[in-house]
């Protein structure tokens, strides 16, 4: 297994927990809308995000809409995170 191919995996485990389903059930072309997981859900998943892969997410749940961070989409998220780790690496 890759790296990102872990992350993804991982990613979409969160996810799941949060919408109480199967992570087999996750696809990378989801919302988070799709998997039926609210903002405060979202908060849950970034915290998770960030505890999992060490990394800082920035986002504001405040004003989602201005973040640096994309969650479109399961993809998004992924490359998000994959972004955040390449970037502490440095």
């Amino acid at each position: 297994m890759t790296f990102g191919q872990d992350v993804e995996t991982r990613v979409k485990e969160i996810l799941a927990e949060q919408a109480l389903i199967d992570a087999s059930d996750v696809k990378t072309t989801d919302t988070l809308e799709d998997l039926g997981i609210d903002s405060l859900g979202l908060v849950e998943c970034i915290f998770a995000f960030e505890e999992e892969f060490d990394i800082s997410i920035p986002f504001n749940a405040n004003e989602p809409d201005k973040s640096d961070f994309d969650i479109s989409s399961v993809a998004d998220i992924v490359a998000g995170i994959q972004r955040l780790k390449a970037e502490a690496a440095g």
